[in-house]
């Protein structure tokens, strides 16, 4: 697997297909792309166990590609770089926008048994920060502008509380990742920040940041688990594999969301919270690309 930048996203990948063009038909490619909700080398390596039972459940050789920001995974499935991408609920809701792809798979976590999850924006104890209200003129970090949990959902809890960032914030930061905002309030870079509740866990975990430290400022309703998805435009025969063997999956260790039951199946329709939502915080689809 490869860590890449968007830039190079569909040279890196047309390169790849050019060097495994003799295997590909002996063994047909599965190009499988992965945002960087943790940092990128955590990605890879997370997701290895995954991906090697899509290839063996699938018959098809399994190309992995993490790129550096969220939208460098859309662009390659608009640009047809890759067959199907884990993407976050609303950086799915964005690629409908600018290509046909469909979610189809969704992973059920094994600590909760659920098929959803929570944002929150947190901040250290020590700060003082204990509501919203306390955040106005404070230093402020999202994760990505296309990230569900580090900018859509707490944006629009921001705004439901009358608090507009770019007034009531001293300044405002995208790290580009939500172990990164972990590590920003726990090093003082900022006064608070956005994070999915599962990557909380996992820093906390790591030893990134102490649970004792911590002051949970707000937490969003529940936000359907970041889907699996392919282009539309896949035959029904690579259609039909791929599901079966997400969907086969079990008791395997999945990027941020840790062990896994498995995946079950999604639908498009699972996601138009994902929209209300952008439409509470203001958020243009079309703006975001």
């Amino acid at each position: 697997m490869t860590r890449i930048t968007r830039r190079d996203f569909g040279l890196l990948t047309a390169g790849s297909l050019l060097l495994g063009a003799g295997a590909a038909h002996a063994q047909q490619v599965l190009r499988v792309g992965l945002i960087p909700s943790e940092d990128s080398r955590a990605m890879l390596a997370q997701s290895k166990d995954i991906l090697d039972a899509v290839e063996k459940n699938s018959g098809y050789k399994v190309q992995g590609f993490v790129a550096t920001d969220y939208n460098g995974v859309i662009e390659a499935l608009r640009s047809k770089h890759l067959d199907i991408a884990y993407l976050g609920p609303f950086s799915y809701v964005l690629a409908t926008t600018v290509t046909p792809v469909e979610a189809f798979a969704i992973a059920e976590t094994a600590k909760r048994g659920r098929t959803y999850y929570h944002s929150k924006i947190i901040a250290l104890k020590s700060s003082g920060i204990k509501t919203l209200e306390d955040l106005k003129g404070k230093n402020f970090a999202f994760v990505d502008p296309a990230s569900t949990s580090g900018y859509a959902f707490p944006l629009a809890g921001l705004m439901k509380a009358g608090i507009e960032p770019k007034r009531d914030f001293k300044t405002v930061i995208f790290t580009g990742a939500h172990d990164a905002n972990a590590l920003a309030v726990a090093n003082g870079k900022v006064d608070a920040a956005t994070i999915a509740d599962r990557i909380l866990d996992a820093a906390i975990a790591k030893g990134h940041i102490k649970a004792d430290q911590i002051q949970v400022v707000w937490e969003s309703a529940p936000i359907p688990e970041s889907p699996m998805v392919w282009r539309k435009d896949l035959s029904p025969e690579m259609k039909a594999k791929v599901k079966a063997a997400f969907l086969g999956i079990k008791d395997l260790n999945w990027s941020d969301q840790g062990k896994l039951n498995g995946f079950k199946e999604t639908n498009d329709q699972a996601y138009d919270v994902v929209r209300e939502t952008a439409k509470l915080a203001n958020i243009d689809l079309k703006k975001q690309k």
